[in-house]
């Protein structure tokens, strides 16, 4: 059984029911983590391995940017450019012959997700216990509107990893009804919005289409802040 700490947010995001309740749990573990790498965690020596080692991805690069404590961040840039500088060329004919080697490692990196992607991995099995072990939390789950396709997709991945047979096929079919019927609203919703720039529908109501693409755009890529 998983510490009660640990299914807090997992049943806290589950009572919301105003999206998708696993994009709420990523980014409420995403805003502490940029708290921690900016704050007081920037200075310990082993973060400052990682990141120097690891660097962030542009996503993360952004965030941090747009945070309040630029210096933190010009710090980590410091250690990291110096970091990046002795490893990563190895001159022309070395580097193309066969691979990048590690500049295409550091690009590929980011300190940040990894910790993030760690978290969610645990929040996952979690989830699957919740799921299988409190009655109360596969009611919250059926009373979703709806999973972002990443996200979906995850938990089904989550769901035959982590619970029996029986159990992952009645999760599998619980959040396929829920995305199946929102699919069809938003589906139905994005069509009538196209319709509204036909003359012979610009009288009518809008109905519920007028955030259809970024609606669609969101459940598509799991992202509001494209």
């Amino acid at each position: 059984m998983p510490d009660k700490i640990y299914t807090i947010p997992i049943n806290e995001a589950f009572e919301r029911a105003d999206g998708c309740p696993v994009c709420a749990i990523y980014d409420d573990m995403e805003s502490k983590e940029l708290s921690r790498i900016l704050g007081a965690a920037m200075m310990e020596p082993d973060v400052r391995i990682e990141t120097n080692r690891k660097g962030f991805c542009v996503r993360h690069y952004g965030l941090m940017y747009k945070g309040k404590n630029r210096l933190s961040l010009a710090l980590m840039l410091e250690t990291h450019l110096d970091e990046l500088r002795k490893k990563a060329f190895r001159g022309f004919s070395r580097s193309f012959a066969k691979d990048v080697g590690p500049l295409s490692d550091i690009l590929a990196s980011c300190y940040l997700c990894e910790r993030v992607e760690g978290f969610m991995d645990k929040m996952y099995q979690n989830l699957c216990w919740l799921y299988e072990h409190d009655r109360g939390f596969s009611l919250k789950l059926k009373a979703q509107p709806y999973f972002c396709l990443p996200h979906y997709e995850a938990l089904l991945r989550a769901a035959f990893r982590h619970l029996s047979r029986s159990a992952a096929a009645d999760f599998a079919n619980t959040v396929e009804t829920i995305e199946k019927d929102y699919l069809e609203t938003l589906s139905g919703d994005v069509k009538w919005f196209c319709k509204k720039f036909d003359y012979r529908f610009k009288d009518e109501d809008w109905k519920n289409s007028k955030d259809a693409v970024e609606r669609a755009i969101y459940i598509l890529s799991g992202k509001k802040d494209l």
